[in-house]
Order: structure tokens, then C-alpha cells, then sequence
């Protein structure tokens, strides 16, 4: 079990709209492109991608480095150390059966961590889009 404050600090988290995807989004909407934001997933209910592009079958996931476990900045809390190093391995583990079933979907998945740069992100995003 959390305490109060700290239940209280992880439910204030976002889900989407991060500082990191709408300066991703802003970017790829200045190149003309349009896309669905926090869409749902073909055959994988309760799943979603931070941006869509249905045309192309290109799903991009911004991913926080806490939350799913960036090998560069992930942080693992002091209090209730077992529950989250297991929720947080679940989150990595949902983040590749995701890709693994995008992908046999004939999806091309696009990861990014927050912490890069926009330009980084949106090379990697522009690297499987067609040209605007």
C-alpha cells in the first residue's frame, strides 16, 4: 500500500498531452502531417498510441523514462520497492507484446523517450512517414 500523498502525487500523473508529445505533435502538425491522438489500437482493447497514423500504419508511443524504463534515466522508488519493480517490468514487458502484435499486424511501431530532443523524435517519427 502508498501512503495518501503519495497516492495523491500518482494520480495527478499525465496520461497524455505531455510536455514532450505536444512539442512532438506541434512539430509534425507544422510539416502538414495529421494524425489521431490517444487512439485506440486495432485488436488490443485498453491499449492505446500517443499518436496514430492510420494511413501509413505507423503508431508512435512517447514513453516517460520512469514509467517504462528508460536504460538511461529510469528512477526506482525507496517505499514498496518489490511492487514497483514489478509493475514497472509489467509496463516494459505490455510495451513488447504491443509492439510484437502492431508489428504482425503489418504496423511499423515508433518509440521515443521523452527525453529527447524534438528534432530527434521527429526524425525518428519522419523516418517511416511519407514525404510531405
Amino acid at each position: 500500500m502508498t501512503d495518501a500523498e503519495t497516492s495523491a502525487r500518482m494520480s495527478r500523473q499525465r496520461t497524455r498531452d505531455t510536455g514532450p508529445e505536444l512539442a512532438l505533435r506541434r512539430a509534425l502538425h507544422r510539416l502538414g502531417y495529421w494524425y489521431r491522438v490517444d487512439a485506440p489500437l486495432p485488436g488490443l482493447p485498453r491499449r492505446r498510441a500517443d499518436l496514430l497514423f492510420p494511413g501509413p500504419k505507423v503508431a508512435v508511443f512517447v514513453d516517460g523514462c520512469f514509467w517504462h524504463g528508460c536504460p538511461v534515466h529510469a528512477t526506482r522508488p525507496a517505499r514498496n520497492r518489490e511492487w514497483w519493480a514489478a509493475k514497472l517490468a509489467g509496463n516494459i514487458d505490455r510495451d513488447r507484446r504491443t509492439d510484437e502484435h502492431l508489428t504482425a499486424l503489418g504496423w511499423t511501431v515508433v518509440r521515443v523517450w521523452e527525453h529527447e530532443s524534438v528534432e530527434d523524435a521527429l526524425g525518428s517519427v519522419l523516418a517511416h512517414l511519407p514525404a510531405r
